[in-house]
């Protein structure tokens, strides 16, 4: 299913939603200390905020990923990523991430 071109927001909208990203990480462990799970919601709507509309958190969540791979499925996963539904995809009906079967290399 394609999805619909997204409007480019103003720089002051995305620094907005930056700074509340921000400011949900960092109350989610002293919502976390109320009974239920209400903690992790908040972290991850936080964590959302900011990978949406920071760049360089992108790119430290691409580092994160790399190094901790089912880590970063998980995560992925729990925000609802194209990617994880891509990935997903990819997986379920056994396609390769690029190389064609009659690209493999030859050994020696």
């Amino acid at each position: 299913m394609p999805m619909a071109p997204r409007r480019k927001k103003s720089i002051l909208i995305r620094q907005g939603l930056f700074v509340l990203g921000c400011l949900l990480i960092v109350i989610a462990p002293l919502v976390g200390a109320i009974p239920g799970p209400g903690g992790v919601f908040v972290f991850a709507a936080g964590l959302a905020l900011v990978l949406q509309n920071s760049e360089w958190a992108k790119r430290q969540y691409v580092k994160f990923k790399r190094k901790h791979p089912n880590k970063g499925r998980w995560a992925d996963w729990g925000m609802r990523r194209t990617s994880a539904r891509r990935r997903e995809h990819r997986l379920k009906h056994g396609q390769s991430s690029g190389a064609e079967a009659g690209d493999a290399p030859v050994s020696d």
